[in-house]
């Protein structure tokens, strides 16, 4: 069960992989520039796909190619005429303001002949990174650490986000607005497929408000620095909506989603015999809650095929949240992995994995952070055995510790690419 479930997590990953949904999304080159900008997790892979595809298939050069893209440290790829940046994730750090400067300046280049081609993916909150007004680096990572601290669902984190930024919620579709055409094409990481809450949706009119933001700090009690309140009280600073002219020539396609890798680790599992059962791939929460209701699920589906010689594969995606009490180091997965372990209980013929696409989950935001944890019945004897208190630990968002010293932490290492969570449970 446990090598089925690494099988099937790698499965879902080259799904959502560039080189398997870009490279038959891309079109043909313009009459003038191709002006290519890439942020996020994939958007070091994804202008190494591109990059070649107009290199190889279609012979352009240096003067007909241009641009940058950023993903988070460790995930950069080669893309020749394309300059790559790595910058920090998920606190912003000084790279990524210096790419995002560049990429903005490239953009108000581009003339009436030109095409934007914008490759986005998750993460591009954080590489695209351009405080507004007086804001500051500082005071912009606070903000973000506060956000991330506190719980909020990613769809609130970048309300406030796109609010004190000069890229994020349709901004850079401003500043590309002299353009021939603006085409984004987009690696889906959150719930519901958004196309304005992927990456901050810079290319795409913000249906958020400034009103909305300062009702989200309030409500997650994020303490804000004056240039923030600042920009988030001036009503100038609100950004584009649809009807807004810079959006007349800017065209967006999702080119993979979650639910793509969810199906391909669902056809893995019924080819080894598992009947799938998708239990959606939007889900939102706290981590150990739904942990909870997807051991009794478990249970339930073990008690429905006892006797009836049933494999059963529960499959979930979505992107779940913690909110830190404790002190330790950990992730949505990792927690949700241990609370599952927690409520099974060592329940015999039940195991599960739990994993960030991307190979990272939570963590200090680096490239070795692990992706996720793994439970089979003897996840709580094995723990006790070394020494561990469970419950302990989970109280103390202490779960990497935890999985680590039992070795059943997740590593696939940078994927290069971002389809948020995929959460199996095999039963039989």
């Amino acid at each position: 069960m446990r090598r089925l479930l690494n099988g099937f997590i790698s499965e879902a990953i080259a799904a959502a992989h560039p080189a398997r949904c870009l490279l038959p999304r891309l079109p043909p080159p313009p009459k003038g520039r191709l002006v290519i900008l890439g942020a996020g997790k994939a958007g070091g892979s994804m202008a190494a796909v591109a990059s070649r595809f107009y290199r190889e298939e279609h012979g352009l050069g240096a003067d007909r190619i241009t641009g940058l893209a950023v993903a988070r440290h460790g995930y950069g790829e080669e893309a020749p005429l394309i300059r790559m940046v790595e910058a920090g994730h998920p606190v912003p750090d000084a790279a990524g303001i210096e790419a995002t400067k560049e990429a903005l300046r490239i953009a108000t280049e581009a003339g009436p002949d030109d095409e934007v081609l914008v490759l986005l993916s998750g993460g591009g909150s954080a590489n695209w990174i351009a405080p507004a007004g007086d804001l500051t680096l500082a005071e912009k990572q606070a903000i973000t650490r506060a956000l991330l601290r506190s719980g909020a669902p990613i769809n609130e984190i970048n309300t406030v986000r796109k609010h004190i930024s000069r890229i994020k919620g349709g901004r850079l579709a401003l500043a590309a607005r002299n353009a021939a055409r603006i085409l984004t094409l987009a690696i889906s990481d959150v719930p519901f497929d958004d196309p304005a809450v992927i990456a901050s949706g810079p290319t795409v009119p913000d249906p958020s408000t400034l009103a909305e933001a300062r009702a989200i700090c309030e409500r997650r009690g994020i303490p804000l620095p004056a240039a923030a309140k600042a920009l988030l009280n001036d009503p100038n600073n609100e950004t584009p909506k649809a009807g807004d002219p810079a959006f007349a020539r800017a065209e967006y396609r999702i080119i993979a989603r979650p639910i793509d890798a969810l199906e391909a680790a669902a056809a893995a599992a019924a080819k080894a015999g598992y009947e799938p059962v998708m239990l959606g791939s939007d889900l939102e929460g706290e981590a150990r809650e739904v942990a909870a209701e997807h051991a009794r699920l478990a249970r339930e589906a073990k008690a429905q095929a006892q006797g009836q010689g049933r494999k059963v594969a529960l499959i979930s995606g979505g992107e779940l949240t913690v909110t830190i009490r404790g002190e330790g180091h950990g992730g949505p997965n990792q927690e949700y992995a241990l609370a599952l372990a927690i409520a099974l209980g060592g329940e015999t013929g039940i195991a599960g994995i739990a994993a960030d696409t991307d190979g990272t989950d939570g963590g200090r935001g680096e490239a070795t952070d692990p992706a996720g944890g793994l439970v089979d019945p003897t996840t709580l004897a094995r723990a006790r055995a070394a020494g561990l208190d469970p419950a302990a630990m989970l109280a103390d968002n202490d779960s990497t510790r935890f999985f680590a010293t039992i070795g059943d932490l997740v590593r696939p290492g940078p994927t290069r690419t971002n389809v948020n969570d995929c959460r199996i449970i095999l039963v039989g």
